[in-house]
């Protein structure tokens, strides 16, 4: 099997998100985390615990219709096990996401109660939505706005451009940009960023990164590609192999009869990505 695809990706914007969620953080009662169930560990920021501190946080497990069932299963009670409440939800058509505003209230209980203490009893929770790039934090804002239907004016104190959402039921949430962090210690955690879209496809090699998931899907879905493109693999053939008999079942040739391996990668890198290619996990608790 080759070896994992070095990727590095850190914007200058990403470091001003930093900023304001830091700043933002008297403004808000706890956090919203937003993951992708089929890698909860690679896209998890792991700057995210020293920003927010001690705030009480909800992880939002998005994607998990496309996410194998059994590892959700699993990851929740993982998180479970950390005194997190993780909720599996599919943020574009709303699944799962009817159980969010009853999940706050239950994570936020001991701020309730102080609120009622205080005489502040209909105190509006104030969440902030955080996670990395292309996770799914517009689809939830807009889905769970939908039914709030108001935008909340900027607080006073944070920084121009802050965008706070009323949805019902006593919560606001404050939306973030997406943010990675400056460096990929693990070559993998980047890899597996690239797979899922979170980092943009003109940092990595898309050619080198498909044969590197047909690899690893290879060894632990193989049939999962065998079913889709109709092809016959043997555990010991290279992506590259795998890659070629993609292109040619789907007539992706250029002149002379060779496989557009480009066209093929961009195929397979977006079908992953999409679902097509079947419910995968490519991160288990017990590997974390």
């Amino acid at each position: 099997m080759s070896e994992p695809v070095s990727i590095q990706w850190f914007p200058g914007h990403m470091a001003k998100t930093r900023r304001l969620m830091t700043e933002s953080l008297p403004l808000i009662d706890g956090v919203a985390e937003i993951i992708d169930a089929r890698i909860p560990v690679s896209s998890r920021n792991p700057e995210l615990d020293a920003i927010i501190k001690d705030k009480p946080r909800i992880v939002l497990m998005n994607k998990a219709d496309i996410a194998d069932e059994n590892a959700n299963k699993k990851w929740i009670a993982f998180f479970k096990a950390q005194e997190i409440e993780a909720l599996p939800v599919d943020c574009k058509t709303g699944k799962g996401l009817s159980g969010f505003s009853d999940k706050v209230n239950a994570v936020m209980g001991d701020r309730l109660k102080k609120f009622k203490e205080k005489g502040m009893t209909g105190r509006t929770l104030r969440l902030m939505v955080v996670g990395i790039p292309n996770v799914g934090k517009s689809s939830f804002i807009n889905r769970m706005a939908r039914s709030g239907k108001a935008k909340v004016a900027d607080r006073p104190g944070v920084t121009r451009g802050t965008q706070w959402f009323s949805i019902g039921k006593g919560i606001e949430l404050m939306d973030t940009a997406g943010v990675l962090w400056p460096k990929f210690d693990d070559p993998a955690v980047g890899e597996r960023l690239a797979f899922t879209g979170a980092v943009k496809d003109v940092v990595a090699d898309t050619e080198l990164l498909s044969i590197r998931l047909l690899e690893l899907m290879n060894k632990h879905h193989a049939e999962n590609l065998e079913q889709r493109y109709k092809i016959t693999l043997s555990p010991d053939m290279q992506g590259f192999e795998i890659l070629e008999q993609i292109g040619r079942k789907r007539g992706m040739l250029i002149s002379g009869g060779e496989v557009d391996t480009e066209r093929a990668s961009v195929t397979v890198l977006d079908e992953f990505r999409g679902g097509k290619l079947g419910r995968i996990t490519l991160e288990l608790p017990e590997d974390a």
